[in-house]
């Protein structure tokens, strides 16, 4: 391969190529919202139940009242908190002050 090749590539051919602080795939990524959202929308509705049956100790039942307002807020804000990191990968990877940042006007 040409070194122009090289250089217009804009990494070496020894370098590796790293995917493992990829995100996640657009399908993982609902499916995991979503069964965050269904998991806090069950605990909601077992804090109305439980409201219910403990209607006699009002501080108990106000617990389970108060609860079951707030998670439905919470868990809207989980699910659309934006694409969450991969739990898999702890690595992070710092650019490269050697390598020349691309200004607007260049085409790599």
């Amino acid at each position: 391969m040409a070194r122009h090749e090289k250089q217009r590539r804009g990494r070496s051919e020894d370098e590796a190529v790293r995917i493992t602080s990829a995100a996640r795939s657009h399908s993982d990524d609902i499916s995991s919202r979503q069964r965050r959202y269904v998991i806090s929308m069950t605990v909601r509705t077992f804090c109305f139940i439980l409201a219910v049956v403990f209607r006699e100790q009002h501080l108990v039942m106000w617990i389970f009242i108060i609860a079951s307002f707030l998670l439905p807020y919470v868990a809207v804000v989980m699910a659309n908190g934006g694409a969450s990191p991969d739990p898999d990968s702890s690595e992070y990877v710092a650019p490269d002050p050697s390598r020349p940042a691309l200004g607007p006007g260049s085409h790599e």
